[in-house]
């Protein structure tokens, strides 16, 4: 507990007891002096009772660090059971495995007995202030209660006028929507705002369907004005193989072929012992992670959330030097790697939603050829598979997390020292021929790429319901 400085130190008042839930101690620096007290006594000769009392004290060293229990204790949860006539009866000796059990231990009738995992998630006394009364702007009315909605929202949501269209929809929409375009217009008022819109209307021109992250790739503008100039110029797919990606009015992907290098890949990095290396020996961050859960026996400093100027420059937390500072042309600009892979680059995150067009790789099997294998043959565009072949997407992953493969290797050699000459060579060939691997252990994959996240997905739905 001393070697980490963001755990608590536990006491259990029953040791033995699994059940047990203990009180903790908070860490606080301190500087104390350790004392050793002697008490010597020494009684008189002419007088037995009395008696002559001398300390003796001696600094054995100093101490920095001090543990205080300063919560409450928790409530107490012990293997009982209440009989029919209101007598407790102890659990202990059949719920608890002191050494190994036959079968018959396994199969005994017992009644049910589950602890709860946590009772409080706070072991100190807090003042709750109750929030007040939500101040709406004037013509706000608060949504109907219903059984599907007993709580309502604490403030009205900000509209965006966004349109999305699902890949099953059989018209997609030709213009923006009145609301989208007055709400541009309003926040629209310097030269600077109309040179993005004309910039952003160059893009959708050269390509007609884009990534948010590409978006601001290539233009550098305020994240909340984008969230508005976005609904003027395209709609947004939610499913099908152009999901998360913004279209511009008036084209239809689905009945283009040529729009399969537009078709979105949700790629994410292989991990695991089967590929050489573990999630913590990966150099790539993941974008969140599910276990930043602060158990009451640790301390959880509290961070900020606000997102600064300083994120906006470098990109989504990307390093960079903190001494210079961006022109303004290219202040919120992202870096390319953020939608582009490229060969002997790692990816920014071990999650990527990438764009057939923008796999960017010149070996001697590139990428490209998977994506057009079946150029001038396609026939009919697939919610799964698009205008590409079943499985491109498959094959696309194969390819890419060999080459993430053999960058880790390259940078970090140690983790490979096992592997043998004859799997590198088994891996290179397939790698410069494009075949798969007929290996059993392909089956048993520990990860397996779905058909495509929503995570990220629903966080920009989220933005403009």
């Amino acid at each position: 507990i001393y070697a980490d400085p963001a755990r608590r130190l536990e006491l259990y008042f029953r040791p033995k007891d699994p059940y047990c839930h203990p009180v903790c101690a908070n860490r606080f620096p301190t500087s104390s002096l350790l004392l050793k007290v002697k008490r010597r006594t020494k009684k008189k000769q002419l007088d037995a009772e009395e008696q002559a009392v001398r300390f003796e004290m001696e600094i054995i060293g100093i101490v920095t660090t001090v543990y205080k229990f300063q919560g409450m204790s928790d409530f107490q949860y012990l293997a009982m059971h209440s009989g029919p006539d209101g007598k407790q009866t102890s659990m202990y000796d059949k719920v608890l495995m002191l050494k190994p059990e036959k079968e018959e231990f396994f199969n005994r009738e017992l009644p049910l007995y589950i602890p709860p995992p946590i009772f409080s998630r706070l072991d100190t006394p807090v003042d709750y202030y109750y929030r007040p009364d939500v101040q709406h702007r004037d013509g706000y009315n608060n949504p109907q209660v219903s059984g599907e909605n007993l709580i309502g929202l604490s403030r009205a949501r900000r509209p965006n006028n966004a349109i999305f269209v699902n890949f099953d929809d059989e018209e997609i929409p030709p213009k923006p929507l009145a609301a989208a375009e007055q709400a541009w217009r309003k926040v629209c008022t310097n030269p600077v705002d109309k040179k993005v819109e004309e910039e952003l209307r160059k893009l959708f021109d050269v390509r007609p369907v884009w990534s948010r992250n590409a978006v601001k790739a290539n233009i550098s503008v305020h994240p909340d004005k984008l969230k508005l100039l976005l609904p003027c110029l395209a709609y947004y797919m939610i499913t099908g193989p152009w999901r998360s990606l913004w279209v511009r009015f008036g084209y239809d992907p689905r009945k283009h072929p040529e729009a399969k290098i537009y078709q979105v890949l949700d790629f994410r990095i292989r991990c695991g012992m089967k590929y050489g290396y573990t999630p913590n020996d990966m150099p790539v961050k993941a974008k969140r992670s599910t276990y930043n859960y602060s158990l009451p026996i640790t301390v959880k400093k509290p961070v900020s959330h606000t997102v600064s100027v300083h994120d906006l420059k470098q990109g989504l937390g990307t390093s960079g030097a903190s001494g210079t500072k961006k022109p303004a042309s290219s202040r919120y600009k992202l870096k390319e790697s953020i939608y582009i892979f490229r060969e002997g680059a790692l990816p920014p995150y071990r999650q990527m939603f990438y764009q057939l067009c923008d796999l960017n790789v010149e070996s001697y099997y590139t990428l490209q050829k998977i994506i057009h294998r079946n150029d001038g043959t396609e026939s009919e565009c697939t919610e799964r598979d698009g205008w590409c072949l079943p499985k491109t997407s498959d094959d696309l992953r194969d390819s890419m997390s060999l080459m993430i493969k053999q960058i880790i290797r390259s940078t970090r050699p140690a983790l490979f020292s096992s592997t043998t000459s004859s799997e590198d060579g088994k891996e290179q060939m397939a790698y410069e021929s494009g075949e798969e691997e007929d290996d059993e252990e392909e089956e048993e994959e520990e990860f397996k790429p779905s058909d495509g996240s929503e995570n990220e997905m629903e966080t920009e739905i989220l933005d403009y319901v």
